[in-house]
Formats: structure tokens, sequence, C-alpha cells
């Protein structure tokens, strides 16, 4: 009971980070900064673009000419599979977040933050550029990693304290693959957490705003940790179809 009380006093003190002006997840009256599901977030000003090192490498489509036939490979591909992005047993997450759609995914740091379906790594951070006081940006994530699943969705995840080395843009990962650990860098608040966003690829790199998150993700999450498959595909293309890759 008293690691219990603990942890939870920890992600209470938490909910500030992420750009968060402050407050308690849960009741949306009583945490005014925080915003619940079905409300529209304000898109924050412009910002610089990430740097050359959180650029993706550009990914060689199949040539034109070339007319594959369906296969028992391609048809298994199809059918991605996926798993709750952290490893940890004592983890904790929240339906709500500060401003716009995503999760704060709260676990010590250093553990496993993994990948939530095949596919392939479109960006990476492997430097904490945040400065304290800054407005929303492209650095508040600190160390991070985005990948675009073979479900066509962008999985992005971020205050990181380490990116695994052969994590790199262009480069495939399976279901469950460890991709970093958790960490605090960025605008955590100086908490171990998980900021773990759901969106289309769009720009595929830079596009912070979308990449932060535009669909939110509590119901896959709780689906995923129980060893369900609930898939996002369905809801980022409807908000996709409403925003046009605007945030």
């Amino acid at each position: 009971m008293p690691l219990r009380r603990t942890f939870l006093l920890v992600t209470v003190l938490s909910l500030a980070g992420c750009g968060s002006a402050g407050g308690v997840g849960g009741s949306a009256a009583a945490t005014p900064a925080f915003v619940e599901p079905s409300t529209v977030a304000k898109a924050s000003a412009p910002e610089t673009v990430p740097a050359a090192e959180e650029a993706v490498l550009p990914v060689t489509s199949a040539s034109p000419s070339a007319t594959p036939k369906p296969t028992a490979t391609a048809t298994a591909t199809a059918k991605v599979r996926y798993v709750f992005p952290v490893k940890a047993s004592n983890v904790a997450f929240h339906k709500t977040h500060a401003k716009y759609p995503a999760t704060d995914i709260f676990a010590a740091c250093g553990k496993p933050v993994v990948a939530t379906t095949s596919g392939v790594v479109l960006e990476i951070s492997l430097k904490d550029r945040f400065k304290k006081g800054s407005p929303d940006g492209p650095y508040n994530g600190g160390l991070f990693v985005s990948i675009k699943g073979d479900d066509g969705v962008r999985y992005y995840g971020s205050h990181l304290s380490k990116v695994l080395p052969g994590i790199r843009p262009g480069v495939r990962v399976k279901a469950g693959q460890e991709l970093g650990k958790v960490g605090k860098t960025g605008n955590s608040s100086g908490v171990c957490h998980l900021h773990y966003g759901i969106s289309p690829p769009c720009a595929k790199t830079g596009d912070w705003k979308v990449r932060r998150g535009v669909v939110w993700p509590a119901t896959y999450l709780t689906s995923w940790r129980k060893k369900g498959q609930k898939s996002p595909v369905a809801a980022v293309k409807a908000w996709n179809r409403t925003h046009h890759c605007k945030a």
C-alpha cells in the first residue's frame, strides 16, 4: 500500500508536465488545464522546425511499373498486432491531457519503451533542446521516437532518457521491440513518464503539432494493456478527413 500511495502521489504531482499550466487529471471542472476528449484543442503559436538529427530519411517507394500480386506474406503484414508501449509492472496513464489529445504514461525512469506495432521509424530526437519557460514547440518532447505503423498510423513517444542504438529513421521495427527508455527530458516537469501521441503521418517529420497527438489514446491503451487489439485506424482517418493534417 505505501508503494501504491507514493506512486499515485507522483502521478498527481506530475500532471503539470508536457506543456501544461498545471492541474490534476480526472474531473475537467476541477482541472481546467485539462480537456475532455470531446473538446477541440487550440493550436499554439508556430515554432522552429526540429534540427537535422530529428529529420526523417525518405522512404523509398516501390517502382510504379511493378504490379505486385497479393501474397500470404502481404496478407500477414496487413494483420498488425498492438502492444502496450511501456514494459513496467507499476504504470498508470490518464484519459485526459493538457491542451490537446494525448496521454502521459507514468512509469519509473529507465523502463523500456517499445513499438506499439510493427512499422518504420520516421523521426527521432537524440538531444534535449528544451529550455525551461519556452513556449510550446518542437523541443517540448526532449528525446523521442516516432514510427509509422504498418496500419498507416503514427505513434509518438517522448521525454525519453535514451533512444536505443540502431533506432534511426528508415529502420523497420516489430511490435514490442524496444525503442528507448522512459525518462524526463524536455518539458516533463522533472517527472518520469512517456508522453504518448497518436496521429496520421502527414509530413512524417517536423509537423510537431500533429505528431504530439490528435486522437485520444486512452481507450486503445486500455485495450492493449489487457492484450486486446483495438485499432485507432478509423479514428485517425476520421480526424484527417475533417482537419486535413492541420492541428
